[in-house]
C-alpha cells in the first residue's frame, strides 16, 4: 500500500479532541458492584463476553454490506470471511445510474468494548480519488446479536459520463487506530440492473 492510499482511508482529526481512557470489560465489571441500579444498566448495555467465540480473535466482525434501494431486493455483500472478500475483488456491485442508495453494515463485537468505530472508504475512477466517505459507527461492547448501521443515501452517478467502474477501498478502524477490516471492491454503474 502507497503512502497515498494509506492518507484516503485516514480518519479525520479534530483538534485538541483527545481520546478518553479506555476501559475493559473486567473494568466495567468492578465499576460501582454495590450499586444495584448501576449494575442494571450495564447488564441493559448487553456486554456479553462469554459469548464470544474462543478460537476468533477478531474485536469486530464485519458480516455484512447490504446496497438497499427501494424498489428493490437488497444486493448483499458477503464479508464474512477471508474467501468472501477475495470473491467480492473479482465480481463488481451493479448499481444502477442515478439512483439512490443507502450502504448498511451488519457486524458483531467481541471479546471487548470498541471505542469510536468508525468505517470509511475511498472511491476513485482511472485512479483519480473522486469521493472520500467517513461513517461515525459509535462505541459497542461484545454482543452475540450482531449490531446494524445504515449511512446516510447516497446518488449513484449518472449520465452517460458516470457510467463505469469504480474502484472502492474501504476500512473500519477505531479511536485507537485499530483497523479491524480492510478490503477493496469494485461498483459498476450500468444504464441498467443487469
Amino acid at each position: 500500500m502507497t503512502d497515498h492510499e494509506v492518507d484516503d482511508l485516514a480518519p479525520t482529526e479534530t483538534p485538541g479532541y483527545k481520546v478518553g481512557e479506555k476501559k475493559t470489560l473486567e473494568d466495567y465489571e468492578k465499576l460501582d458492584q454495590n450499586d444495584e441500579s448501576l449494575k442494571r444498566w450495564k447488564e441493559s448495555l448487553g456486554l456479553h463476553k462469554d459469548a464470544c467465540p474462543a478460537d476468533d480473535p477478531r474485536r469486530v466482525v464485519v458480516l455484512s454490506m447490504a446496497i438497499e434501494v427501494e424498489g428493490r431486493p437488497d444486493v448483499v455483500v458477503d464479508l464474512s470471511t477471508a474467501e468472501a472478500i477475495e470473491a467480492l475483488s473479482k465480481s463488481p456491485v451493479v448499481i444502477k445510474t442515478g439512483v439512490e442508495y443507502d450502504i448498511k453494515i451488519k457486524f458483531r463485537v467481541q471479546h471487548d468494548v470498541v471505542y469510536g468505530l468508525k468505517y470509511l472508504h475511498s472511491v476513485k475512477r482511472m485512479k483519480v480519488s473522486l469521493q472520500k466517505t467517513e461513517e461515525m459507527l459509535g462505541s459497542y461492547g461484545p454482543s452475540p446479536n450482531p449490531y446494524e448501521k445504515k449511512f446516510l443515501p447516497e446518488e449513484a452517478p449518472s449520465g452517460m459520463m458516470g457510467r463505469g467502474t469504480y474502484e472502492v477501498k474501504s476500512v473500519f478502524i477505531d479511536d485507537d487506530k485499530t483497523r479491524h477490516l480492510e478490503w477493496n471492491w469494485t461498483i459498476e454503474i450500468k444504464k441498467d440492473w443487469n
